[in-house]
C-alpha cells in the first residue's frame, strides 16, 4: 500500500472536509471559502492506497504577542486521523513535517486549541493558557454609572482603524494573544463591522476612541436570552465603566450577557460581577519550534541582566537540542550553542517557561525540569514573570 505525506492542493479539500466533518460533527456542507487556496494556510496530508486521504494538519501564519514584540507563530488547526488508522503515528508524521516546514517559513513557536492533550504532549506542545467566556446575570451591570466624560456610539467604517488599534494595545501587553492582521484576517471596515450584531465605541472629549465593546445579540427576550461580547477593550478605566453599563442597559431583554475576557481583566475592578460564572473554558498549548530564534524574537524583562547555563531536550525539533547558554540583557535575549547544560528542560518544559505559564518549582515537581539550584529557579522565574498566557481567537 503506498503512504504519500504531501502538501494538500485544492483539489484534496472535499477530501480534507469530509474528515473534518466526521472528526468535530459540522454540517455537511462547508463554510464559504473552505474548498479554496485560502492566504496564510498550508495543510499537510498523508495519502493511502489510491490517494485516500487518512490524516491531515493544517499549518496557519499568524503572529502572536508575548514580552510586548511580535512572535511568528504557526497555529495548528484541523488535526484529523481516519478513525480506522488513529494510535498508528499517523498524527506524529504529519506535524512532525508540519513543524519542519513551520519553521522553514519562519515561525519560531507554534500553539493550538486540543480536544485532548495526550497525543501533543508527546510531540513537545504543553497547555500554557485558555480563552474563556464568563456568563453574568445582566442585573449585576444595570446599576453601573455611565461616566459624562466619556460618550458612546455605533462604530462606522473611520472607526474600524482605532478599533483594531486599541485591540492591539492590548494584545501587546500581554502574552500570547493574536495579531488580528496578515493573512488570515481580513482587517476591512466590511469584515470588522460586519462580524458583528453591533460594535459600540466609547469616545473622548476629543472624539478619539478609547475603547470598543462588539456584541451578538442571541434571540428572544426570556430568561434564556443572551448578548454575547466578544471582546470588552477599554483603554481607560472610564470607557471600560461606560461600555459596562451600556450592557447593562440590556437587562430587561437579555438577562445574560456572555463575556470573552483575560484574566485578569480591568473588567473585574470596575464592576461587582454577582452571580458571574465561567461559561466554557478552551484550553490552548504552546511549542518551541525554533529555540534560539524564538529567544530573540520575544521580549524580556528589562531590568534583568544575567545568564544560565540549560540543556534542551527535544527528539521531534531535534535542531533544538542541546547545549545552551541563556543571556538576557536590557530586554532582549539570545541563546547561544555552549555552556554546562546545568538546567536541563524538555520541550513542554521550555514551552511553559516560554509563556511564563508556571514556576520552575512547579516544573521540576512535574518533571520537565531537572538540574541547577535555588539560583538557577530564582532567575527563570524573574525572566519569564509576566501577564497570565490568554488568547481571545479561537483557531
Amino acid at each position: 500500500m503506498r503512504d504519500d505525506l504531501r502538501l494538500l492542493e485544492v483539489a484534496d479539500l472535499p477530501a480534507a472536509w469530509e474528515l473534518t466533518r466526521l472528526a468535530f460533527g459540522t454540517e455537511r456542507e462547508p463554510p464559504p471559502g473552505w474548498l479554496t487556496d485560502r492566504p496564510g494556510r498550508t495543510s499537510w496530508g498523508v495519502f493511502a492506497g489510491e490517494d485516500r486521504l487518512v490524516a491531515k494538519a493544517v499549518d496557519r501564519q499568524q503572529g502572536q504577542w508575548f514580552g510586548g514584540r511580535l512572535v511568528s507563530a504557526s497555529g495548528i488547526a484541523g488535526v484529523v486521523v481516519a478513525p480506522e488508522l488513529r494510535g498508528t503515528g499517523l498524527a506524529r508524521r504529519v506535524l512532525t513535517r508540519l513543524l519542519a516546514a513551520a519553521r522553514d517559513r519562519g515561525a519560531v513557536i507554534s500553539t493550538m486549541f486540543r480536544t485532548t492533550p495526550v497525543p501533543y504532549r508527546r510531540l513537545g506542545w504543553e497547555e500554557v493558557g485558555g480563552l474563556t467566556w464568563t456568563a453574568v446575570p445582566t442585573a449585576a451591570l444595570a446599576g453601573v454609572n455611565r461616566p459624562g466624560e466619556v460618550s458612546l456610539r455605533p462604530a462606522t467604517s473611520d472607526d474600524v482603524p482605532a478599533v483594531l488599534e486599541a485591540y492591539r494595545a492590548v494584545a501587546r501587553a500581554g502574552t500570547g494573544l493574536m495579531e488580528r492582521a496578515g493573512p488570515i484576517v481580513d482587517t476591512s471596515a466590511a469584515a470588522v463591522l460586519g462580524g458583528h450584531d453591533g460594535i459600540t465605541v466609547a469616545a473622548g472629549a476629543d472624539g478619539a476612541v478609547q475603547g470598543y465593546a462588539s456584541w451578538d445579540r442571541g434571540p428572544g427576550y426570556d430568561a434564556a436570552a443572551r448578548l454575547s461580547v466578544p471582546d470588552l477593550i477599554g483603554l481607560t478605566a472610564p470607557a471600560t465603566t461606560a461600555l459596562l453599563a451600556m450592557l447593562g442597559s440590556w437587562a430587561s431583554v437579555a438577562p445574560t450577557v456572555l463575556l470573552r475576557l483575560p484574566e485578569p481583566d480591568p473588567t473585574t475592578y470596575l464592576a461587582a460581577l454577582a452571580g458571574a460564572r465561567i461559561e466554557s473554558h478552551d484550553r490552548w498549548m504552546l511549542r518551541v519550534v525554533d529555540a534560539v530564534r524564538a529567544v530573540a524574537a520575544r521580549g524580556w524583562p528589562p531590568y534583568l541582566d544575567g545568564s544560565m547555563d540549560l540543556l534542551l531536550v527535544d527528539d521531534v525539533c531535534p535542531w533544538n537540542a542541546g547545549p545552551y547558554r541563556l543571556l538576557l540583557a536590557a530586554g532582549t535575549g539570545r541563546l547561544e550553542p555552549g555552556g554546562r547544560g546545568d538546567v536541563a528542560v524538555s520541550a513542554r518544559g521550555l514551552a511553559v517557561l516560554y509563556a511564563g505559564a508556571a514556576s520552575p518549582a512547579v516544573l521540576r515537581r512535574a518533571g520537565l525540569l531537572t538540574g541547577g539550584d535555588a539560583v538557577s529557579d530564582a532567575f527563570l522565574q524573574a525572566a519569564t514573570a509576566g501577564p497570565v498566557p490568554a488568547l481571545l481567537d479561537y483557531f
